[in-house]
């Protein structure tokens, strides 16, 4: 199937992505129009060149860092809503889990509940005008210590929301291990919400068995060196712990990939492994959701009926009921029917 036949049937199929950052969903424009307001002046080709330059994982963080700090107000959410909406309609994803890091923002003296109210109201505006849902984990992030961490989760606690349903863990992962953060998670874990790790992106498999047993993570971010560990995989299959696979990301991070045809995905998903595609960051990788599916089926050997597994797989990795699952399910099936003839 060439690549508009592949993009047409996709744009018709709804989909779910589970690992997506939502300040990273930012466009050009945006990003353009938060620096005029932060410095009073237009951002030059150079200044944006320079800030998507990066050639590792913690390249890409501090970029992360420099976009937040564009940030002046709580009203500046509303563009990151905004775009999120246009991505999501763009690709077709009914369901989106995304993640926030609020530390960043803290530190330059914004108020948790003002945030959360902004996001409360977008997400409340997009469900009604579109139909899609959106459910947010909130990053406490590794990259500023478990007592940043644990600060983090009690703001969770402190301020509920519908919409914030649960914790991930981000950031530096060689500067944070995941079992220094272990308290934080077994009090999530206490407290009903979920928890998610970003581990095996940058760091090698004891990062991914240190999420498992320590964090008792509920699916796994990344994810990409287990293929460094046999029996990690064999436990992966088993227990069919859901992985965030962000296959663009990884290849521009560069830390185990280096292009798109040796990701371990396509092992990863003949071991059985319960793998779903996502985005990660999509203007920091320059990728949409479809491109992530269109990437392994062109470079991966995917099939189309095992591309519309691994959509499958993402709505099944969602937190939701089974009875929503299998809705979900049941609208990829009809969709795919219709679009693949």
């Amino acid at each position: 199937m060439n690549r508009e036949e592949f993009y047409s049937v996709l744009k018709h199929v709804p989909k779910a992505e589970v690992h997506v950052h939502i300040e990273a969903v930012s466009t050009i424009e945006t990003i353009k129009a938060l620096y005029k307001k932060r410095f009073d002046k237009d951002m030059t080709e150079y200044d944006i060149k320079n800030l998507f330059s990066y050639e590792d994982l913690n390249g890409f963080i501090q970029a992360f860092l420099q976009v937040q700090d564009l940030f002046q107000s709580v009203d500046d959410f509303n563009y990151v809503f905004d775009d999120l909406a246009a991505y999501l309609i763009d690709n077709n994803v009914s369901y989106c889990e995304a993640f926030f890091a609020p530390s960043a923002f803290i530190k330059k003296g914004f108020k948790y509940e003002d945030m959360v109210n902004i996001f409360s109201k977008k997400i409340e505006e997009i469900k009604e005008k579109h139909g899609i849902i959106i459910k947010l984990l909130l990053d406490v992030s590794r990259t500023f210590g478990c007592e940043n961490a644990m600060n983090n989760y009690n703001l969770l606690k402190q301020c509920p929301c519908k919409h914030i349903i649960g914790i991930g863990l981000g950031g530096a992962e060689q500067k944070g291990p995941a079992k220094e953060f272990a308290s934080v998670f077994m009090q999530a874990h206490k407290d009903g919400y979920h928890a998610v790790a970003h581990a095996g992106e940058d760091v090698g498999p004891e990062s991914i068995w240190d999420a498992i047993n320590y964090l008792q993570s509920e699916r796994i971010g990344h994810g990409i060196t287990a293929i460094q560990d046999e029996s990690l995989m064999e436990n992966l299959s088993k227990t069919k712990l859901p992985i965030e696979v962000c296959v663009t990301s990884n290849v521009f991070t560069k830390k185990i990939v280096q292009n798109v045809a040796d990701h371990p995905i396509r092992k990863f998903f003949d071991k059985k492994m319960f793998v779903t595609v996502n985005t990660d960051d999509p203007v920091f990788f320059k990728t949409t959701l479809i491109e992530e599916y269109w990437k392994i089926h062109n470079e991966c050997n995917f099939t189309m009926e095992e591309i519309k597994q691994l959509i499958l797989n993402s709505f099944n990795a969602l937190f939701i009921s089974e009875n929503e699952k299998k809705e979900y399910c049941e609208k990829v099936e009809a969709a795919w029917a219709e679009a693949v003839k």
